[in-house]
């Protein structure tokens, strides 16, 4: 364990990317433990470890929103969510919310949540008389309810290593997404006044928002079909995707006519290029994975957690605090399959529900896309908007606190993550 750890952290520092690291650190563990002869069997864990079917589905949800986002969609749900909460104080900050939980139905990514709206909407908050670091800070905060509002690539990347419900942990992610949502608003509510957040002089309108609903119809009604043909059992995850797909096509080739071949072959690129380095990440990561799992190294980490107390309260906070730490210095799906097969033994061994550890566990790591060092939604930002990373944060800290207090609810509050799957037969 020294070794590999050794081997991991010091590559780490090097600036290796993650996804070589992991791999050579297996590599490092499995020729410490039986020479050379146990590299032959390297090869055949990384190729396995990707031969799972639902993870189709990543490439395909990933290249629907890039559809949606090219064909104009994203800019009528802003339009739609101004129309609904603009008039309010700090009504641009509001619809930042609003939207965002809009287009996590369509992506399910943080970072392209942050990236489209640091292109757009901070733009026009810093217009309308918000500070630049403030427009960020709202635009990240708002970026991570992406990965848990269902579509999510987290919850599949999960649900297909640990054998849990894809469509449980999609619909196990609803409430604490709305959640998100709502605390940041309250939070932007509360704080308005003190911080002279602009307000648009328009009122509340009927006619507005029916007007930018029906223009926003046809985004609205993907997230829809996706979530109703999963939960009821009509489609596999990896199918709804591709459906997706299909249906965004149709709405930006032959509704809209604005995608060329050339929008196509871009989103095409774009597609491969984040799908090849979260499938890098997530082969590499079956190397390590082995190596661990040969060595019971994730029974001896749930071991040495039991051995410090065995009241699930405590343990639950131990799992949270090291899923935040860790989620503080590395990359965010690598800490996801590093840590699922230690994590959830741990969490069964003190009762917690599949579906449940498994929320707890995505939005634990989620949160830390928005926490620095190394929060990728703060390094989108800081390089669409060209705003200080270190200005960003200081107006985001309040968003984390009332983002850790959603947290703090779900893990110790099963209910709340576990209503609707348990409604619709998807959890115990």
């Amino acid at each position: 364990m020294v070794i590999v750890a050794t081997a991991f952290f010091g590559l780490l520092l090097l600036g290796m990317p993650v996804g070589i690291v992991l791999g050579v650190a297996g590599m490092v563990g499995i020729l410490d433990m039986g020479g050379g002869h146990f590299l032959a069997m390297v090869p055949d864990r990384f190729f396995s470890g990707l031969n799972l079917f639902p993870f189709l589905a990543m490439p395909f949800f990933i290249l629907a929103g890039e559809i949606m986002n090219r064909s104009g969609l994203t800019m009528n749900l802003v339009s739609f969510a101004q129309a609904l909460v603009g008039w309010l104080r700090g009504g641009m900050a509001h619809s930042n919310m609003v939207a965002s939980v809009m287009f996590a139905g369509l992506t399910g990514s943080a970072t392209a949540d942050a990236a489209a709206f640091g292109n757009t909407l901070v733009p026009a908050m810093k217009k309308a008389g918000y500070s630049g670091p403030y427009a960020c800070a709202v635009t990240a905060a708002g970026s991570i309810i992406g990965p848990i509002i269902p579509p999510s690539t987290l919850a599949i990347i999960y649900g297909s290593l640990m054998g849990v419900s894809i469509a449980g942990l999609f619909a196990a992610g609803i409430i604490p997404g709305l959640l998100l949502c709502l605390v940041c608003m309250c939070l932007i509510a509360a704080t308005a006044r003190r911080l002279k957040l602009p307000k648009d002089d328009r009122g509340p309108s009927l006619a507005r928002i029916l007007r930018e609903f029906r223009y926003s119809i046809l985004a609205l009604i993907l997230p829809v079909f996706i979530l109703g043909a999963i939960l009821t059992g009509i489609t596999t995850p990896t199918e709804a995707a591709a459906l997706a797909v299909f249906y965004a096509l149709f709405v930006g080739c032959v509704v809209y006519r604005n995608i060329s071949w050339k929008d196509l072959y871009d989103m095409l690129a774009r597609t491969a290029l984040i799908t090849g380095v979260i499938f890098l990440i997530i082969a590499s990561a079956s190397i390590l994975g082995w190596w661990m799992t040969f060595n019971q190294i994730p029974q001896l980490i749930a071991d040495g957690f039991l051995s410090i107390s065995e009241d699930p309260a405590v343990i639950v906070g131990m799992i949270l605090a090291l899923l935040l730490f860790i989620g503080l210095f590395m990359d965010i799906n690598a800490a996801l399959i590093i840590l699922a097969p230690v994590l959830a033994p741990l969490s069964l061994a003190i009762g917690l529900e599949p579906v449940h550890a498994g929320m707890i566990i995505i939005l634990s790591l989620t949160i830390s896309l928005m926490t620095p060092p190394v929060g990728a939604c703060l390094f989108v930002l800081a390089s669409v908007t060209g705003e200080r990373i270190e200005a960003i944060t200081r107006s985001l800290w309040p968003f984390i606190l009332a983002q850790l207090l959603v947290l703090v609810v779900t893990a110790y509050w099963p209910s709340i993550s576990l209503f609707i799957p348990r409604i619709l037969g998807l959890a115990g």
